[in-house]
Order: C-alpha cells, then structure tokens, then sequence
C-alpha cells in the first residue's frame, strides 16, 4: 500500500477527530437525513442521538436547541422504528426543557421563535401519535390539538423554515381521525378523512398516492355504518388512483383491488357477485405476476378469495384454485409451513362441505401435521384441527357425514369465520 494513502487517511481521521462540536453536529445532522430517506432506520436513530450528545456540549441542558434535537429523536423513533415509549420519553423531555426556559434562553428572534413552534408541533404530535399506538385515544386527542394549536399560530408567523416542518396540517387531520375512530366516533373521523382528502387534492391533485389509505379508510366507516354504497364508492375511487399511479401488476394495485373486492363482497347482495369476483380474481393475479406465488401477499388475497367462493357457492372453483396454487410454487418447500396449513385447512373444509370425507380426513390430517412441527400440540390452531379429526375418527363410517354436520356445523361454514 502507498504510504501516502495511508498517511492521507489517518490525517482524516485525526481532522474528524479534533473537529469542533459544532461541525460534528452539522455532520451528525446530514448523515441522520441521508439515513433516514435511505430507510436505514437503526443508523438513523444512532446519529439523531449522536445530534443530542453534540447539541447538549454546546448549548447546554436549558437550551431550546437541546428541545429541538430531542424532538427530532423523538419524532425518529416514532416514524421510523415504531417504539412509542421512547419516543414519548424524549418528547416529555424536550416540552419539559420548552416549558422551563428561563429568561437568558428564549428565542431571541421571530425566526428562532418559529423554530420553537414548530418544535412544539412535533412534541405534540410525536406525543399524540405515541398515544394512538398505545391506545389512548383521550391523550391523543388533547396532544393532537396542541400540535394543531401550535401549527395555527406557526402559520401566523412570516417563517423561513417552514419547508423544513416535519409535520403538516394533513397529518394532525389523519391522526384526529384516527383518534376518532378509537373513541368510535365514526361520524367525526369519517370528517376528519374527508378534509384531509380535500386538502391532499387541492395541494398535491387527485392522484396522489396519500389519497388511497384515506378512500379506503372512509370506505371502511362506511360499511361499518352499512351504508354499502358509498362504502363501495371510496373503495373505487382508491382503486383508480392506484392503477393511474402503479402498474397493472404491482402489489399496489394489487392491495388495492382485494380492498374493492371486500367492499362489493360485503354488501351479501346477489347483484354483486359478480364484481366481487371480477377484483378478488384482479388482486390474486396482480399479486402472482407481481410477487409470485410464494409470497405471503399472494397467499392471502388467495385465501380471501377461495373463502368468499365458498360463501357464494363456488366450491369447487375455489378448491381448483387452492390446488393449483400448490403446482405453481417455485420453491417445494412451502408446502410446509403455516400459510400451507391454512390453505389445506380450507380446502378440507370444502370437501367436507361437499361431502367428501374421505378427502377431507386426508387434507385435515396434512394440516394438523404441518401445524403440530410449527405451531406444538398445544396451540390453540392446532387444537382447532385436532378435534375436528378426532370427531369424525369417533364416528361409524356410516354416520360420519350426517353427525359431523349436526354437531360441528361451523366446519362445513369456514368461509364465514376467521382464519385458524
């Protein structure tokens, strides 16, 4: 190796090491964007630490400086690694440090008294979005307001920073709504979805990608509300702002598309079979061409669709479809684990519905084996299996199918009940 290199480096080195806290901490603060755009979420957080370490050196422990990177690495935890207890400990931290300022550390200008806003915005928001997740719908509420207090009086202010706001009026709108729906106040949530449809469309248009969880989440109120129509109506629209932004076969489209079929299937109406059908059948093959057959995503829109097939009276398309997917796997080996044993579970339940027992034995007996290697005896799945087994090994050959109807009837009506 040239010495030269060697010597380059280690002059590097020793400059990263002498540097000032302050440079460190601009350096701190660029690699923790660069991360967290990048998705690497642990280095992310790591450097947002590091930013709090500097900023205490330099200013202090009574520094609204010191607020705003707690803040920030409070805000990390949240968005990027989902730990609402940390992220609700360096937010309690940075509001106690805001709240306590004394007189020779307030903002000295309209600008930095803008930063402190909008520090505000992010505690309150960290804070309430923290109570969501643990499901604390009355603090999250109370939070959420003050974030939105904070964000109104920030919007007063002639601030230059304000692209750098990490949270905007849609986000404190959506996490009201969801407070909502918590507190099951579906009629203000429901509200609360609508005005943050309003303003994605009137900022962003009528096809940004942010518009497909809100459509869908509208629907969902709505059919809980059973008012089908309008239910099916949002999931349309989500459905359509998905195919003008991905592919015809991508997983989007894909999620979009098993949304819709659930949203016509769960009207029970005759006359939307067919369109249940028609986007049920859009999704699984959307997900195959897209993902593969093996993929968890393509085995759960199957099994949605194979169970509502049932429902519908289409038994045998369904289990053609169930074995079918079996042929097609690439890889031989996932016909043993969990999402095998659910697909088998259906498929015995069909026969059994389609009075077939001998098959049914055959396919149940499969299921319980794979469950008992991955799940143990004692799982409450396997236990499920396990006895609809022992009950037809109990009966005379003669009576198997009229007694296993009569005293398990939830057996032959599976495509009705959870999964296993």
């Amino acid at each position: 190796m040239d010495t030269r290199d060697t010597d380059g480096e280690n002059q590097e080195m020793w400059a990263q090491l002498m540097a000032p806290p302050a440079a460190k901490l601009i350096e701190a603060q660029k690699r923790a964007e660069r991360f967290a755009e990048g998705k690497e979420v642990h280095k992310a957080c790591k450097e947002l630490m590091q930013c709090t370490v500097l900023t205490r050196i330099i200013y202090g422990n009574q520094h609204w400086r010191l607020a705003e990177a707690l803040a920030n690495l409070a805000y990390g935890y949240l968005t990027l690694q989902g730990l609402p207890c940390q992220a609700t400990h360096h937010a309690n931290s940075a509001k106690y440090i805001l709240l306590s300022l004394r007189g020779d550390t307030p903002p000295a200008s309209s600008e930095e008294k803008g930063t402190v806003l909008s520090i505000f915005v992010t505690i309150y928001y960290t804070l309430g979005m923290a109570n969501l997740m643990q499901k604390d719908a009355k603090e999250c509420y109370c939070n959420l307001q003050k974030a939105d207090k904070c964000l109104e009086e920030l919007q007063e202010l002639v601030w230059k920073g304000a692209a750098n706001l990490k949270v905007c009026n849609k986000d404190i709108i959506v996490a009201l709504g969801r407070a909502s729906l918590q507190k099951n106040e579906l009629d203000l949530a429901s509200k609360y979805f609508e005005k943050a449809v309003d303003y994605l469309i009137s900022a962003e248009g009528d096809a940004a990608p942010e518009l497909i969880p809100l459509y869908q989440e509208i629907a969902k109120i709505k059919q809980m509300k059973k008012i089908y129509e309008k239910s099916i109506s949002y999931a349309l629209q989500a459905h359509s702002v998905s195919l003008a932004l991905y592919q015809k076969f991508s997983p989007e489209v894909g999620s979009a598309a098993l949304f819709l079929g659930k949203a016509y299937a769960a009207t029970g109406e005759e006359k939307h079979i067919e369109a249940a059908e028609k986007y049920f059948n859009e999704s699984l093959v959307a997900y195959k061409e897209a993902l593969g057959m093996d993929h968890p995503q393509t085995i759960n829109a199957l099994k949605v669709f194979s169970k509502w097939l049932g429902l519908a009276g289409k038994r045998k398309q369904a289990y053609k479809l169930l074995k079918e997917s079996f042929k097609t796997q690439q890889n031989p080996c996932n016909d043993f684990n969990k999402q095998a044993a659910e697909r088998l579970y259906i498929m015995g339940c069909i026969c059994l519905a389609e009075e077939k027992i001998r098959g049914a034995y055959q396919l149940l007996s499969k299921c319980v084996q794979i469950q008992i290697a991955i799940y143990g005896s004692h799982h409450k799945k396997t236990k499920k299996t396990q006895e609809l087994l022992d009950m037809m090994d109990r009966l005379p050959t003669e009576q198997k199918l009229t007694k296993c109807l009569k005293q398990d009837k939830k057996a032959t009506l599976i495509f009705s009940i959870p999964d296993l």
